[in-house]
């Protein structure tokens, strides 16, 4: 009886030393949690961003936007070709002035000073004219575009630097592009100096013309479709030509991916002499989908495409001896040659990584709700190899 008594109380002593169930499934969740947010953040950092975007309702991207995204990337958001797009950031900002008349004034705040800035334009939507002054006797007319300087201390007057000046139908509706690029470049180096645009039409003789002939679409009473639009071209210096191929559908790439069973026998790999069905390795080097879903991340309410991309990673053994589907380095193949004769103790197989990268666009909303188009380097395994 004592002994049994003496074995209860060291069970009851036991059971007490050890943590409650629910404490290690809290323990569990806090560290899970904690992985979760660290890898979340090591994420956004590789998108060059500190905390995600804050999006306040629906917003609907501009169409130039969106065309220019269809353009430079393919469905899954990789770049068509490196050399398509001037640098590789593209942003779109909408006039905060909001004004009927023909004044436009851009917040750049969200443009870092490192972006060096390549082009800068104005887009502007022209308006058809008023049915009752079709039949006017001007069918083209001079658009100037101005940068607005600080106001004369001589006169108060305010004066003005021509940026962008061409001819324009009359009768014509849509889309009206002006370069303003010294401009930008001046608000960029002095914040200060932006006290926005001024447009100016007039006849081929160079009078006014009629603001009710020519009329440009406002932030104020029309569409967000047609509202006046700042569109910069930047580089932020991050381009990179490693392992980028200029064609992500290159055959060279689609020749890693797995091929289908063919029938009878598998033919004999030759294996290296430390090589082992345990290793986990039985498969040759080959690319490996590896999908990245956005929204599962979280990312949806700020992202605009793609909603996800396929990464692809690269799996798989590098057995001797390495044949050239194989795409060895003269190095791997050395190595190789090393660890079957077991020259030296030590030396491992080569190992299985990528050798072409190929970047994405990115097209989403940032934190001032303006919309930017990004690439971002070495995002997807285009083909992989032993190195």
């Amino acid at each position: 009886m004592l002994l049994f008594v003496i074995s209860f109380a060291a069970l009851v002593c036991t059971i007490a030393a050890r943590p409650p169930l629910g404490y290690l499934e809290n323990q569990f969740t806090a560290e899970s949690g904690e992985v979760r947010s660290a890898a979340i953040k090591r994420l956004l950092e590789v998108f060059g961003m500190d905390d995600p975007p804050a999006m306040h309702g629906h917003k609907q991207p501009p169409q130039y936007m969106l065309d220019l995204y269809n353009t430079v990337a393919d469905v899954d958001g990789v770049t068509k070709d490196p050399y398509l797009l001037e640098g590789n950031t593209v942003r779109s900002f909408f006039d905060k002035l909001r004004s009927e008349q023909v004044e436009f004034r851009f917040n750049l705040s969200t443009v870092a000073r490192t972006e060096k800035i390549l082009t800068a334009e104005l887009h502007l939507f022209k308006l058809r004219p008023q049915a009752t002054l079709t039949f006017n006797r001007h069918h083209f007319c001079q658009v100037s575009v101005y940068q607005l300087l600080d106001i004369s201390k001589n006169n108060n007057t305010q004066e003005k630097k021509l940026l962008s000046s061409r001819l324009i139908p009359v009768h014509s509706t849509g889309w009206e592009v002006f370069t303003i690029t010294q401009a930008v470049r001046s608000w960029m180096s002095d914040e200060r100096s932006n006290l926005g645009l001024h447009v100016v039409v007039q006849t081929l003789g160079g009078s006014q013309m009629d603001l009710k002939l020519i009329r440009f679409a406002s932030g104020r009473n029309h569409h967000q479709s047609k509202q006046p639009m700042l569109v910069l071209f930047t580089d932020d210096g991050s381009r990179s030509t490693t392992l980028e191929n200029t064609d992500p559908n290159d055959t060279e790439v689609s020749s890693d991916l797995p091929s289908p069973p063919m029938s009878g026998p598998p033919p004999r790999i030759a294996r290296s002499l430390d090589y082992s069905e345990e290793d986990g390795a039985s498969s040759p080097c080959q690319r490996q989908p590896l999908y990245v879903d956005f929204e599962e991340i979280g990312w949806s309410g700020w992202i605009v495409s793609p909603r996800g991309y396929n990464a692809y990673h690269c799996k798989g053994s590098c057995p001797f001896p390495l044949g050239q589907n194989m795409r060895p380095t003269n190095h791997a193949t050395v190595q190789s040659i090393i660890n079957a004769l077991k020259l030296i103790k030590g030396i491992d197989t080569p190992c299985c990584v990528p050798d072409k990268l190929f970047s994405i666009n990115l097209l989403y909303f940032d934190d001032a709700e303006n919309v930017v188009l990004k690439q971002y380097n070495d995002m997807v395994a285009g083909s992989c190899g032993c190195h």
